[in-house]
């Protein structure tokens, strides 16, 4: 069986919602970030096969089909938007791999775009006639008893799990911090947009300003939460005999999976999938190099630490989300990104895994 590499990854900025890219439409985020990922590794535009896309937001007409026209792809290029919220960047990585593996694609583009600034407006209609109902977040399982709002979820995982304010604060701010210490290598791996060449959002978060965050809801603070953000991030995924002549650095897909957890606690839900793509690939969690864990709460990143037994040293070590922002359909492809770059120049086994809202992880296991 073939397997795939990935040979270039490429992200915007991550710029939080209201600001630069407010603007712009889905296909204006992703489609330099697609080209900006042929252009490093010298494929044509017209080679690629297809295009997956995660997005959350339900902009609807399959974002993925414009971003393959805007960025002058051919015509007979789909597109394939997919929608598993916060899994869906890195669903379109393990998608691309399955493609490829199945022999129904050589080059493939994925990963995700997200626009908050630009979100559509959404609203529930009824047979009876009576007056639609908007709304902002969707239904994540049948049982509203069983879909807590996602900062209630968290509160709940950090008091089950005894993971305080004050240890929830400390990995936010250690996050800016190796955010900031990272900015220079960073810039290498985002694709200029509207001047914006870094993550805005990334500050020295200090102790005295985590303490004076907004509650949010419990120990979940403003300051131990991702911000709502604008941005999209791709790798370019090509099959074993294409990577064979590629001379630049590049990075073999080992394993990949999603898994249902318990609806109402998603934050836990990457743990199984860390654990299953871990179990194939017969890699021990201290054989990992580095490891990029998505990082929408504090407790969430810390509790998929503790429960897969992560060395805490490889996690995140150019900062996480919290210190860039969330934009939910690209979060899982942008620690994809992150993931290439960081194992192309320490080499070894990377893992990047996320939760989503509904009990859902997804992991990626890479080879450098």
């Amino acid at each position: 069986m073939t397997c795939s590499y990935i040979i270039a990854a490429k992200r915007s900025a991550v710029v939080p919602r209201g600001g630069a890219f407010a603007a712009l439409a889905l296909h204006d985020i992703a489609s330099p970030v697609v080209l900006d990922c042929l252009a490093a590794a010298s494929i044509a535009p017209e080679q690629v096969d297809e295009v997956i896309a995660g997005n959350a937001l339900g902009a609807g007409g399959n974002p993925a089909r414009h971003i393959a026209l805007a960025a002058g792809l051919s015509e007979q290029v789909g597109g394939l938007t997919i929608d598993r919220q916060c899994c869906g960047g890195l669903d379109a990585l393990n998608l691309a791999d399955a493609m490829i593996r199945a022999g129904q694609a050589k080059i493939i583009i994925a990963g995700g775009v997200e626009s908050y600034s630009r979100a559509p407006l959404r609203a529930e209609t009824f047979a009876d006639g009576r007056p639609a109902r908007s709304y902002t977040q969707a239904r994540f399982t049948p049982w509203p008893d069983r879909d807590p709002a996602m900062q209630d979820a968290a509160a709940r995982l950090a008091l089950q799990l005894g993971i305080s304010r004050a240890d929830q604060d400390a990995w936010a701010i250690l996050s800016h911090h190796k955010a900031r210490l990272a900015q220079h290598r960073l810039s290498q791996e985002i694709t200029s947009i509207n001047e914006q060449t870094s993550d805005p959002f990334t500050r020295n978060l200090t102790p005295a300003l985590a303490a004076r965050a907004k509650p949010l809801s419990d120990t979940i603070t403003a300051a131990n939460t991702c911000v709502a953000a604008d941005g999209a991030a791709f790798c370019l995924v090509v099959s074993e005999d294409i990577a064979a002549h590629y001379k630049g650095p590049k990075a073999r897909i080992i394993s990949g999976c999603t898994v249902g957890g318990t609806p109402d606690m998603p934050g836990l839900a990457p743990v199984a999938a860390i654990k299953k793509v871990l179990g194939m690939a017969r890699i021990t969690p201290d054989q990992l190099t580095v490891s990029e864990i998505m990082e929408a709460y504090a407790v969430q990143a810390i509790a998929c630490i503790q429960g897969a037994n992560l060395r805490e040293d490889t996690i995140n070590i150019g900062g996480g989300s919290l210190a860039r922002g969330h934009p939910i359909g690209a979060s899982g492809a942008i620690n994809a990104v992150r993931l290439f770059h960081e194992i192309t120049q320490h080499g070894g086994h990377g893992l990047a895994a996320i939760a989503a809202a509904g009990g859902l992880g997804t992991a990626l296991l890479l080879h450098a």
